[in-house]
């Protein structure tokens, strides 16, 4: 490869992760609690992707998408977005169009394509009664898959204006009755065998 394709790859990819900085800025202007949740999960799911052997570009659409994976919430009412109390059931009606709002925006573009169908599903369930589309199992992507675990436990981990965080122990009770279920048994049995290792994990927010 000659030094001016070198050169024009390595521009591409500055602008490349120019425009995901841009997403990820552009949607924490509009919702405080973005920020360290989206870098908590992207952080998390790119550890248990390497320890599952995911490498290369997997690993790497894997880690952005989970940068990303609230992208669609640009689209949701500032009122419902920021609310303090518990959503009604109409709100959450609004919360589950981001799946779909955050693939609209990502795979307009040729670049991101990969990353906009891991967004796309990363709120479906592995028992099919998950959304946008309520597929199920190993029909939804791997990258999905990891990120809904991360996205779980980063939430019930955390403090909310109408809860408080759970304990580790009770946030890995709720993992694990959910196997099966919400998450990918295999994922959900990595965890379970790697129990300071996710302690870790999750400390590190702390």
């Amino acid at each position: 490869m000659s030094i001016r394709e070198l050169l024009f790859r390595s521009i591409e990819k500055e602008m490349y992760h120019d425009i995901i900085e841009s997403l990820i800025t552009a949607l924490e202007a509009k919702d405080f609690y973005t920020k360290g949740h989206s870098e908590r999960v992207a952080f998390m799911s790119h550890e248990i992707s390497k320890e599952l052997g995911i490498k290369g570009r997997e690993l790497e659409n894997i880690h952005i998408a989970a940068h990303l994976h609230d992208i669609g919430k640009i689209g949701v009412p500032d009122i419902i977005l920021n609310k303090k109390d518990e959503l009604l059931p109409h709100e959450w009606e609004y919360i589950k169009m981001h799946p779909k709002i955050g693939f609209d925006i990502l795979s307009k573009s040729k670049k991101l394509k990969s990353i906009s169908r891991i967004v796309y599903y990363h709120h479906e369930r592995w028992d099919g009664k998950g959304y946008p589309s309520g597929i199920a199992s190993t029909s939804i992507p791997l990258g999905s898959r990891i990120i809904a675990v991360c996205d779980s436990i980063d939430a019930m981990t955390s403090n909310r204006p109408y809860r408080d965080a759970m304990s580790f122990e009770e946030c890995i009770k709720e993992v694990l009755l959910n196997k099966g279920l919400m998450f990918d048994p295999v994922i959900v049995e990595y965890i379970q065998d790697n129990l300071q290792f996710m302690r870790e994990l999750i400390s590190i927010k702390n």
